[in-house]
């Protein structure tokens, strides 16, 4: 059997993130984002790090939802945590003000702001979470965000993202047509599927941006997740 080698991560542009995109293909664009998530692993592999750390929540927690988007995330959080008793106030913040208008449907607070520059003191928030956000950055900024996530934390630290493979990228392609994507979604989704990581690369960026390895797990639907507790993170709040 012939295993295809690993893309060289790419930059390409994603038309999302350009500022000119109507309003209303851009919301469309967002349904079908979560429809990728809830249907291939994007949504199972944060919310399988939240479940690892339910036991470590006070009964009264925090959850910032960065890159929010139209913050299902956020009501997906909730609704776990709720069956934990865990009272869970969300916040989702999103740089773009129309998506936190619609965030803020699902999130106790939409908060239209910079991810490289979080508006919440240091320590702030149990859980702080960014599900398929970190590909849309490069280097400096990267690094920026995770130390950003890294500070205002204070339990716990989830990243979740895309693995890079030409897999998925033909079962990301394959699959758009009969599930009716807009043609940006498709477009963007082959994009964010190669400006993803692999488990090395998602390991070695987390330790040299904020001198912690997190632990770094391979999901179904070549999704991936790194978590881990800030320096300042309680005794005891360590990954199980």
């Amino acid at each position: 059997m012939t295993v295809l080698p690993t893309p060289r991560r790419q930059r390409g542009i994603e038309i999302l993130d350009g500022n000119d995109v109507d309003h209303v293909v851009r919301a469309r664009s967002h349904r079908d984002i979560a429809m990728s998530n809830a249907l291939f692993g994007g949504t199972r592999a944060w919310r399988s790090e939240l479940d690892a750390i339910m036991h470590l929540l006070p009964p009264r927690a925090t959850l910032l939802d960065i890159g929010t988007g139209t913050g299902e995330a956020t009501a997906i959080a909730a609704d776990r945590c709720a069956r934990a008793a865990v009272q869970l106030t969300t916040f989702g913040l999103d740089h773009d003000a129309g998506l936190v208008t619609s965030a803020r449907r699902h999130a106790h607070h939409g908060v239209c702001a910079s991810a490289l520059a979080l508006p919440f003191p240091d320590a702030s928030l149990d859980i702080v979470n960014c599900a398929q956000v970190a590909h849309h950055f490069e280097d400096a900024e990267l690094r920026q965000l995770l130390r950003e996530m890294h500070r205002v934390a204070r339990l716990r630290v989830i990243v979740s993202d895309l693995r890079r493979s030409w897999a998925a990228v033909a079962g990301l392609w394959m699959a758009s047509f009969p599930l009716r994507f807009h043609p940006i979604s498709r477009h963007d989704g082959v994009v964010s599927i190669l400006r993803g990581f692999t488990r090395t690369e998602l390991g070695d960026l987390v330790y040299d941006s904020v001198g912690t390895r997190p632990v770094v797990r391979r999901h179904l639907g070549f999704r991936l997740s790194a978590s881990w507790s800030p320096a300042h993170a309680p005794t005891g709040a360590g990954h199980p």
